[in-house]
């Protein structure tokens, strides 16, 4: 089943994002059918803040490395694009698909969705000159941002109406939790429904009961690696080799058996 494919189902996508090629290989050995990167993650990883920070070639060469190991549809959060050019925009994505990817996130961020628009369109204008079937997620980050308290299913679905319009193939509405707001969501406009996890979601079977299509991790499982990395520094320095460090670690063995694996 192609990218494509897995946003309509029957199975909920779930997507626990990935930022370099050892968490592709860890991630993908529990079976799952697409990968797809954090921003935040990989930025952190190469030593960037998160935000639009993360220079093009260092993105394009990490992708490629997470595509060399990935056996499955990889997708890449690609942010807001780098620019507010949507033709610089799209230049970016079509490296981004020559490294390897078949899907991205865009986002609108605190920009006019009109810019959002533009951008679909020029990467949709681009990839079909290429050939390439690129499936473009479209974040909202209405939620998110709180950007139309107290009307945000009514914004978020104006967005949508445009990013439809523009080409978009699914929208991710970042950050709503509310089961009614969901349901509106779901119903009122076309595209395939992505949410991202937050403490406050709805359980996997209930989100597919309300018809959403994709759940992502967005930047927890990033945030919980270095949460767990910093208590095992602290506790190695303050300590040794004590109980902190090696609490909750997988066996090396584990580990380098997975990468050995990942190279047939």
């Amino acid at each position: 089943m192609n990218f494509r494919q897995l946003h309509q189902g029957p199975e909920l996508l779930k997507i626990a994002n990935v930022w370099d090629a050892g968490s592709a290989v860890l991630v993908q050995a529990q079976g799952v059918p697409a990968l797809a990167t954090t921003s935040a993650g990989l930025a952190w990883a190469l030593g960037y803040a998160d935000g639009n920070h993360l220079p093009i070639d260092e993105h394009a060469a990490a992708l490629k490395r997470i595509a060399r190991v990935a056996r499955v549809p990889l997708s890449a959060d690609s942010e807001a694009g780098y620019s507010d050019d949507p033709a610089a925009v799209a230049d970016t994505v079509l490296r981004f698909v020559e490294a390897g990817v078949v899907g991205i996130n865009l986002e609108d961020g605190a920009d006019a969705p009109a810019l959002l628009c533009r951008k679909i369109e020029a990467i949709k204008a681009a990839t079909a000159r290429a050939g390439v079937d690129l499936f473009i997620n479209a974040r909202c980050d209405v939620y998110l941002r709180n950007l139309a308290p107290g009307r945000a299913v009514d914004e978020v679905l104006l967005r949508a109406r445009d990013y439809v319009a523009a080409g978009a193939d699914g929208l991710f509405a970042a950050g709503v939790t509310a089961i009614i707001d969901i349901q509106a969501l779901v119903a009122g406009q076309p595209l395939p429904l992505n949410v991202m996890a937050r403490p406050a979601l709805p359980g996997l079977d209930e989100l597919q009961r309300l018809g959403v299509r994709r759940i992502s991790a967005g930047s927890a499982i990033a945030e919980a690696a270095w949460g767990r990395a910093q208590r095992a520094a602290a506790g190695f320095l303050a300590h040794g080799a004590g109980d902190a460090l090696f609490e909750g670690a997988a066996a090396y063995p584990e580990i380098n058996g997975a990468l050995n694996a990942a190279q047939g």
